[in-house]
């Protein structure tokens, strides 16, 4: 389904170069998104058995459990998906602009700027930036009512202070004074630490310094123990992407975006690091309190029932 979709969009734009270049205007060709955009959210929430229904339908159950996170029993494949949302603020922030720009029919008049400059869509991105993470911070709030574990509350620590420093960094994109600037540095190394430690020793149950396995964890599903020396210098250069904002490579508008473009892709490719890893640990994690099994020997073994 996943494929599909890409594919459709890739086909959108080699289609809106086309009618560029048969020389249509701009304000036929720019609906194109916006009409694509309708057409996914149709497929998602079509009522009909079709297009991986029951798919579609978890998909829409998971999202209301993360929204309402505090009502909701919080299970593994819910924080898990809130956890890919925190990854996703990029995409949630151009979700908006789009919005924003085929309701003020900016495709109409070219005048980009219609929504930059509105005060509700600058208030707005504080929202959109805050949102994953408050969500993620309600679902720590709820297992540990459930669980009475304090880790829990430890977890929503990071998620706390993962919501100041975007916040900080957002309103530093906008008044970029010395002060600012040092609420930015400050936040974002409380947070960067934050994350780094519970991503390695919580989330991935690595930097054992009394492992057989220096410096990792005892079990290691993977082989080749490099393989995770690799993923943990990974996940701490892209964890401190944010040097960006107060470094700020950017020469031109096009540069600008392009560099979003790979930052944003950078971060997909930490998750995908992240998520393996994750999901390694906990099966182990579950092995070790006898709720799974790592593997089953096959063929098995016929037993003599006299024996």
């Amino acid at each position: 389904m996943g494929t599909t979709f890409m594919t459709a969009v890739v086909g959108a734009m080699v289609i809106h170069l086309i009618l560029r270049a048969a020389g249509f205007s701009a304000n036929q060709v720019d609906t194109i998104p916006g009409v694509l955009l309708l057409i996914f959210i149709c497929v998602l929430i079509c009522p009909f058995d079709a297009f991986y229904r029951p798919t579609r339908f978890c998909f829409i159950r998971i999202l209301r459990n993360i929204v309402c996170s505090p009502f909701y029993k919080v299970l593994m494949v819910d924080f898990f998906m809130a956890d890919q949302l925190t990854s996703q603020i990029p995409l949630l922030r151009h979700l908006e602009s789009t919005a924003c720009y085929f309701m003020a029919q900016s495709f109409r008049t070219h005048e980009y700027n219609t929504c930059k400059n509105g005060r509700i869509y600058r208030e707005l991105a504080y929202l959109i930036s805050f949102s994953p993470y408050f969500w993620r911070a309600m679902q720590c709030i709820r297992r540990w009512w459930d669980e009475s574990n304090t880790d829990h509350l430890v977890n929503m620590g990071k998620y706390v202070s993962a919501m100041v420093a975007a916040g900080v960094r957002i309103t530093y994109a906008r008044e970029s004074t010395n002060l600012w600037l040092t609420a930015v540095l400050v936040s974002s190394v409380v947070a960067t630490l934050y994350q780094l430690y519970w991503d390695f020793v919580k989330d991935w149950g690595l930097l054992n310094p009394k492992s057989k396995n220096p410096w990792l964890r005892d079990d290691l599903v993977l082989k080749n123990k490099n393989f995770y020396y690799f993923s943990i210098a990974v996940n701490l250069v892209l964890r401190v992407a944010w040097i960006e904002t107060i470094v700020r490579f950017r020469v031109n508008h096009v540069q600008s975006h392009l560099l979003d473009f790979l930052l944003a892709s950078l971060e997909v490719i930490r998750r995908g690091h992240w998520n393996f890893y994750r999901v390694e640990n906990e099966h182990l994690n579950n092995v070790g309190h006898f709720r799974a099994v790592k593997a089953v020997p096959l063929p098995f073994r016929d037993m003599d029932s006299d024996d």
